[in-house]
């Protein structure tokens, strides 16, 4: 009790602090979407996630935890490393790697996000069919993490983060830090989490760009500071069914971002014989979203290690389907 009132009060009282902020600006609602950069940090990095609608930020108990919520890390098994690719948009890649190293209780970790925009043809007012110029964006966020699996029952994390864009010849970096806690109900099957994802300063502009206008071709040093999508999440995850032939596990989320309206995300699980998975979810409040994503996954034992390969697919009405897949190993 004592470890749950250290840890608990403080974030009561960030959580309160989140609150008056949000009492402050949910008039605004989605009014506040594109007000800050980095965006890239809000793309989901692993399939069983984005399948699950987002909602797993209190059940996902792999690589993806370093993304998601760091004290999950701690509730792993053993060490774990997972690879995963997003085919995004209109040509763009992002991909993920992480490392989970497990020390009894503890949990060390390192993970890095990254995406780029591929080549993409310069357009000006001057030359609306191109200039002859092609550029390309670089995003990128690397972080350490820790976490600690103080009792059976409750575990928290920290992930300090170095964030780097790269748009043309500018760069913008500034550092972050993500934290969580996870609380189990006992043995009933329930858990809950809470986090806060890209708490940090603004990023600094370095480098300069040229633009086209009608003194000529002028050069341009940017001097405005890029602010972080700081994410406020509650979620919660229970397993309907578990046995040992199937398992059925509900998650929800409720994740109030600094820079649009809050979004309710639902998912479930349906696993059989703890090898094969199937898994759907929905985006409540995100545009574009008219279907449910789906996906699933493989699980096998070989040589005394779990190896996992996992699937996502996920369709915006007007944008297009992105699809992700991920493997993952225990070591």
């Amino acid at each position: 009790m004592k470890f749950m009132k250290f840890y608990i009060i403080p974030l009561l009282i960030v959580v309160s602090c989140f609150a008056k902020s949000d009492a402050l600006a949910q008039s605004f609602g989605e009014d506040r979407a594109g007000t800050e950069s980095f965006q890239f940090t809000k793309i989901a990095v692993d399939p069983r996630s984005a399948a699950m609608g987002n909602s797993n930020m209190a059940d996902a108990v792999d690589g993806s935890s370093l993304y998601w919520n760091p004290a999950l890390s701690a509730r792993l098994q053993s060490s774990n490393l997972m690879i995963s690719h997003t085919s995004y948009f209109a040509g763009i890649n992002q991909d993920y790697f992480s490392y989970v190293h497990k020390l009894g209780t503890f949990a060390i970790s390192g993970s890095v996000q990254y995406l780029s925009s591929g080549d993409i043809i310069e357009t000006t007012e001057f030359q609306p069919f191109g200039t002859g110029r092609t550029f390309s964006t670089q995003h990128m966020a690397a972080g350490l993490s820790g976490a600690h699996q103080v009792t059976e029952l409750f575990s928290y994390g920290i992930t300090l983060k170095f964030l780097m864009e790269k748009i043309e010849e500018v760069n913008y970096n500034t550092g972050a830090i993500d934290f969580g806690f996870h609380y189990l109900v006992g043995d009933t099957g329930l858990r809950f989490a809470v986090g806060i994802n890209n708490f940090g300063l603004d990023g600094n502009p370095n480098g300069t760009t040229t633009r086209e206008n009608l003194d000529g071709i002028q050069e341009i040093e940017p001097d405005e500071y890029s602010s972080l999508p700081t994410r406020f999440h509650i979620g919660a995850a229970y397993d309907l069914i578990d046995n040992e032939q199937s398992r059925l596990v509900l998650t929800g989320q409720i994740t109030n971002p600094s820079d649009n309206a809050e979004q309710f995300n639902i998912g479930a699980e349906y696993a059989f014989m703890g090898q094969f998975f199937v898994r759907s979810g929905y985006e409540f409040g995100v545009e574009e979203r008219k279907i449910p994503s789906l996906g699933g996954g493989v699980q096998l034992n070989v040589m005394n290690r779990v190896f996992k390969a996992d699937y996502a697919y996920t369709l915006f009405e007007r944008l297009g389907a992105i699809h992700r897949i991920a493997i993952s190993f225990s070591l």
